[in-house]
């Protein structure tokens, strides 16, 4: 397979006043499965297009295997692509559009049938290779575009929001299907989404973007529990991670966190961190498994008690999801759902007092 380095790239779209991707830089290592996540228009796609060539390179590098690929036509690149549409033909069979691009490029017969019969194995699909798409489900047609791009042995799988068009559960399932993919081929994969639980169930390596910049690129969990700054934290995670406006004070040699309705201290290990930060705005976030109901944390390490009153309950089967009201912001706790709130409930709550966030609210850098 193949490593991707990414080194000051550039997209300018003519008559843009600002460019699209002003300056990526991305290494994306041999054997690994990448996923580039942002809202709509944040230049995931176009940067995943640029790679495929699909794309003109405004500035920068784009190399692959060390070979610097900026001029090469996308059939020249060595790298397969699936596509939101699947993009199928629909007079072709499944084995027909398997084995189509291969007949362009003048493969003999047994190996165009070898290569189609091992991608159709590898997609439990021997007993679909006579069908027309439209005879298909989504699910399945999806797998054929997987099924063509495998045929082609490419160094580098792209793939562009493919499951966007499908069904909630049908997507779990295809989620885990190009996961074990993945895993069987030992492929450099690249993996475009605007959704979050689709990024961190199935890539290595997730690349944040907003705005044309990568703002974090590290494994899911150190993005979840790591957050470089404020939009990272708010973006990964489902529900989101909560926030609350104050301040950061000094009372008499004792950091605390403080605004209209809360005040806590600050334990020492983490105040150590924030020294000089006294007085500075910032932006106060917790994830909603670590905020809890003082009754029901005995042995867990919490700030002070502080009031809340509970506006929505949300049961989803296996825990329940808690919606209430901090400085104008709406929160959420995340509790087993053996617990049963009602809307007006009035209850005391408490951090983890080792999961405590804080961002400056000017720069949005996270303050560590």
């Amino acid at each position: 397979m193949a490593t991707v380095e990414i080194r000051n790239l550039v997209k300018q779209y003519p008559g843009a006043e600002k460019p699209a991707i002003p300056n990526a830089n991305l290494t994306i290592d041999d054997q690994s499965f990448v996923v580039l996540v942002g809202p709509s228009g944040c230049g995931k796609s176009t940067l995943l297009r640029m790679i495929a060539g699909l794309e003109d390179i405004s500035g920068g590098d784009l190399l692959i295997d060390g070979q610097r690929i900026n001029n090469l036509s996308p059939k020249d690149r060595d790298i397969a692509m699936v596509f939101q549409n699947y993009a199928l033909y629909p007079h072709m069979s499944v084995y027909e559009n398997m084995a189509f691009g291969l007949k362009l490029r003048k493969f003999s017969k047994a190996e165009i049938d070898k290569r189609v019969r091992a991608a159709a194995d590898i997609l439990s699909m021997n007993d679909l290779l006579d069908r027309k798409p439209k005879a298909m489900s989504g699910g399945q047609r999806q797998r054929v575009a997987i099924g063509r791009a495998i045929v082609r042995e490419p160094k580098v799988f792209l793939f562009d929001e493919p499951l966007s068009n499908l069904d909630a559960k049908l997507r779990v399932q295809m989620r885990v299907e190009i996961k074990r993919l993945h895993q069987r081929l030992n492929a450099t994969m690249v993996y475009v989404t605007h959704d979050q639980v689709e990024a961190m169930t199935m890539g290595d390596k997730i690349v944040v973007m907003k705005a044309g910049v990568i703002q974090q690129a590290d494994s899911p969990m150190n993005l979840y529990y790591d957050p470089i700054n404020l939009f990272v934290a708010g973006f990964i995670g489902s529900p989101s991670m909560n926030f609350s406006r104050g301040q950061l004070v000094n009372k008499n040699g004792t950091f605390q966190f403080t605004n209209q309705e809360l005040t806590f201290q600050i334990p020492t290990t983490q105040a150590e961190s924030l020294e000089g930060q006294a007085g500075k705005n910032v932006v106060f976030g917790f994830r909603p498994e670590h905020v809890h109901d003082c009754q029901f944390a005995a042995g867990k390490s919490l700030t002070e008690p502080q009031r809340i009153t509970i506006d929505v309950v949300e049961p989803i089967g296996s825990e329940t999801f808690v919606y209430f009201t901090l400085t104008g912001q709406t929160c959420c706790l995340r509790v087993s759902s053996d617990i049963r709130y009602q809307p007006g409930d009035v209850i005391e709550i408490g951090f983890d007092t080792d999961r405590l966030y804080f961002f400056d609210a000017q720069t949005e850098e996270r303050l560590r």
